[in-house]
C-alpha cells in the first residue's frame, strides 16, 4: 500500500486546521485515472476518465478515454482491481465531469476531427448520452476542460483550444472562453474570455464567487464576482500558483484548492497561499466520503485519498 506520511507543506496556521490531526495520503488504487473524478454519494463510488491515448488504427488523430466507475468501500484503502468497470468507451476524448441535481453526470467531451466537441450527460444508471451543448453562436465549441452545475441548473464550463494544439481538433472556430447554459431558457452565454487557456473552473460555496485556472500565459487563478448569472470585478486572485494551475476545488470554509506544479496549492479565502499538499502529477481531485472530507485525487497513474480535518463545499 502506497502511504505518505508527512507530504504537506504549511505555510499558516490556518492550513494546519484543514489538515487535521493525522493527515495522511493513502494510494486508493493504481490506475490511469486522469480527469473529472466526481463523488456519487448515492453508490459510494468515483467516476473519472482516463489518460487519454492515441488511437493506432485511424488515419486521423483520435484520443481514446473511457469513463470508469470505483466502487468504494468507505475509508478502506487500498481497494482490489475488480472494483473498476467502464461505464462509457470510448468517450469522445471526455476531460473533466460533475453531477447535475438528477445525479447524472455531465462531462466534457473534447471531441476529435471525427466527432463535435460537446456538453453531455450521462445517466449513470441506463448509459444514455444526451446531448446538452455542442456550438456557441451557431459556432462549434473548442474542446470543453471542465464544468460545474449550480444550484439553479445552469452549466458553466470552460472551452479552451488544447484540441487544436494537440492535433485532434480542427483550428478554432471562436475564442478560449468560460460560457454558461442556462437551462431554463435553452441558451448559451458568453460569461469571460480573455483568456489564454481556461482550465479549471469552481463557484464558491455561496455561488457568488468564480474562479477559473488560465493555464496558458500568464498562469494564474482568476476570480469574479457573480449575480444572475453573469460575472464582474474580474481579478487576479492567486498570481503565485506554481506552473499550470488546472483541476480547482472550493471547501466549506471557501478556502481554494488548485492543483499545479508538485501537487494540490491551498489558498486562504482571501487568495493567500496557506499551504499545499506535495504530489507530483496531480491534475484534479473533488471532496468524497460520507461527511465529504475526503480529499480523493485523481494523479494519471493511480487515484489518492486524504482525509482532511474540513468538508467540501
Amino acid at each position: 500500500m502506497g502511504t505518505i506520511a508527512a507530504p504537506f507543506a504549511v505555510h499558516a496556521r490556518e492550513f494546519e486546521r484543514v489538515l487535521g490531526p493525522d493527515p495522511r495520503l493513502v494510494q486508493v488504487i493504481a490506475t490511469d485515472a486522469h480527469e473529472g473524478p466526481v463523488y456519487a454519494a448515492d453508490e459510494d463510488a468515483l467516476y473519472f476518465t482516463t489518460v487519454p491515448r492515441r488511437s493506432e488504427h485511424l488515419d486521423v488523430a483520435l484520443p481514446l478515454v473511457a469513463v470508469r466507475r470505483l466502487a468504494l468501500d468507505g475509508t478502506r484503502f487500498p481497494l482490489e482491481p475488480h472494483r473498476l468497470t467502464t461505464l462509457r468507451a470510448p468517450a469522445n476524448a471526455a476531460n473533466g465531469m460533475t453531477m447535475d441535481g438528477e445525479g447524472r453526470l455531465v462531462i466534457c467531451e473534447q471531441g476529435s476531427f471525427l466527432e463535435p466537441a460537446a456538453i453531455t450527460r450521462l445517466d449513470r444508471r441506463t448509459g444514455v448520452v444526451e446531448t446538452i451543448v455542442d456550438e456557441a453562436g451557431g459556432l462549434p465549441l473548442n474542446s470543453p476542460n471542465d464544468v460545474v452545475v449550480t444550484r439553479d441548473g445552469a452549466i458553466w464550463f470552460t472551452d479552451p483550444s488544447y484540441g487544436h494544439l494537440q492535433g485532434f481538433r480542427p483550428e478554432p472556430a471562436v475564442p478560449d472562453r468560460v460560457y454558461r447554459f442556462d437551462r431554463a431558457a435553452q441558451r448559451v452565454d458568453v460569461v469571460a474570455e480573455g483568456f489564454d487557456k481556461p482550465n479549471g473552473l469552481v463557484l464558491s460555496p455561496a455561488e457568488d464567487m468564480l474562479y477559473v485556472s488560465d493555464n496558458g500565459v500568464p498562469q494564474h487563478v482568476v476570480a469574479f464576482d457573480v449575480s444572475g448569472g453573469r460575472v464582474s470585478n474580474r481579478r487576479v486572485f492567486a498570481a503565485g500558483t506554481p506552473g499550470h494551475p488546472d483541476g480547482l476545488a472550493v471547501d466549506s470554509g471557501g478556502r481554494l484548492y488548485a492543483s499545479a506544479a508538485g501537487g494540490i496549492h491551498v489558498f486562504s479565502a482571501d487568495g493567500e497561499p496557506i499551504g499545499a499538499i506535495e504530489l507530483p502529477g496531480a491534475v484534479s481531485f473533488t471532496f468524497g466520503g460520507r461527511a465529504r472530507d475526503i480529499l480523493f485525487v485523481t494523479a494519471d497513474t493511480a487515484i489518492w485519498a486524504l482525509r482532511l480535518g474540513v468538508s467540501g463545499a
